[in-house]
Order: C-alpha cells, then sequence, then structure tokens
C-alpha cells in the first residue's frame, strides 16, 4: 500500500513500507512523471545487473540512457521509450545480447506495455 498526506507546501511525499519517496511540483525535485521515466531506467539497471549476475561478469561500467519521446497527444504521452546502453569494451556480443534481452524484460515495462487492461480506479473512503 502507498499514502501520501496531501498539504499546502509544493513537496509531496509518497510511503510504501518502510520506504518514502519525494516528489516536488517547483523544480526542486523530480515530479512525478519524471519519477516515472526514472524508474524505468532504475528497472533496466537492475534487469542489467541481473544478467550480469547470472553471466558471472561485472556490471561495473555499464552505462544506460533513457529517453521518453512524447505521443501524438502531446508532451504529457509516451510514445516511445528509448534505451540506449553503452558496454565497458571487456563485454562480449553474447554477453551484450543476453544484457539487452533481460533489459527488454524489464517488469516495469511489461505493466506499461500491457496497461490498457489495467483497471485504475479512484474512490471516496
Amino acid at each position: 500500500m502507498y499514502r501520501t498526506v496531501v498539504d499546502n507546501t509544493p513537496q509531496v511525499q509518497v510511503t510504501g513500507g518502510k520506504h518514502t519517496a519525494s516528489y516536488a511540483l517547483d523544480g526542486s525535485q523530480m515530479n512525478p512523471l519524471e519519477a516515472f521515466y526514472a524508474t524505468l531506467a532504475g528497472c533496466a539497471a537492475v534487469y542489467a545487473k541481473k544478467a550480469c549476475k547470472s553471466l558471472g561478469v561485472p556490471a561495473a561500467g555499464i552505462e544506460i540512457d533513457c529517453k521518453p519521446v512524447a505521443g501524438a497527444g502531446g508532451p504529457l504521452t509516451l510514445g516511445r521509450f528509448q534505451t540506449t546502453v553503452h558496454f565497458p569494451a571487456h563485454f562480449t556480443a553474447e554477453q551484450k545480447t543476453a544484457v539487452l534481452d533481460s533489459i527488454a524484460h524489464c517488469a516495469v515495462k511489461k505493466i506499461v506495455a500491457d496497461g490498457p487492461g489495467i483497471d485504475f480506479r479512484v474512490t471516496e473512503a
């Protein structure tokens, strides 16, 4: 369960279990949409690390660049999310393929891709 209490400041704190995420509406921190894009990038890194661990190769030095591209509906829509991975020189072609395949199966990306089937509900307590 995730919870936030709304106040009159530009900050938003969301707690989930034992962790807190902070956002802002004034540019002092990421806003929730920017944090969503950061979550996709973070998921790519998690899956890259998992792949490297299973391959027995160090993940250090992998760089992942992610760029959201607006959809036809304008800047608040997502038409494409480009993930570009830069590998250190010691990675073989097979290792690169395995890491790229792992990143492509990121759980957050799967949820987004399957999103039209999600039933979002907003109710009053």
